[in-house]
């Protein structure tokens, strides 16, 4: 079945392009992420995401914040947490205000090997898309992901 396939409705159709285009998009990312720096697709996003909090006012997430910004459970969230500390990329410590919360934060050689990884994981998002916009299905996708802002 494909993403214009007419048993499938207008709104169905389209939620296939998207779920085809996101699953080439990760899947591209994840070997070149695998290959040049033993990271996973999920392992680069917890790095980015915890290498911007901060430490003032609002400024540490708390795990389910985590695990929604990387799109995982908490209990996945927190294996993959424990495999980055076990490699020595990430710490965790008691919050000095709640001894029930748990900070993590990034250690030097965490941010060292996002730094290093970023431009790969940018290279292979521009390769995903321009491969992806050669298909008529998904063209319409990737022009609305090249437009995309988050706002602030």
């Amino acid at each position: 079945m494909t993403a214009t396939d007419p048993a499938l409705t207008a709104l169905a159709q389209g939620w296939c392009a998207l779920s085809l285009l996101h699953g080439r998009i990760e899947a591209h990312i994840e070997r070149a992420l695998q290959t040049k720096h033993d990271l996973s697709v999920r392992e680069y996003s917890l790095l980015d995401v915890l290498s911007r909090q901060h430490d003032g006012e609002g400024g540490h997430l708390q795990m389910k914040q985590v695990a929604d910004a990387v799109v995982l459970s908490q209990s996945a969230t927190t294996r993959l947490v424990t495999r980055l500390e076990d490699r020595g990329l990430l710490s965790r410590y008691l919050c000095p205000t709640d001894r029930r919360g748990i900070y993590t934060n990034v250690s030097e050689a965490g941010l060292k090997l996002l730094e290093e990884a970023r431009p790969t994981n940018e290279s292979a998002l521009r390769e995903a898309l321009d491969a992806a916009a050669q298909n008529p299905e998904l063209a319409p996708l990737v022009k609305a992901v090249e437009t995309l802002r988050v706002p602030a």
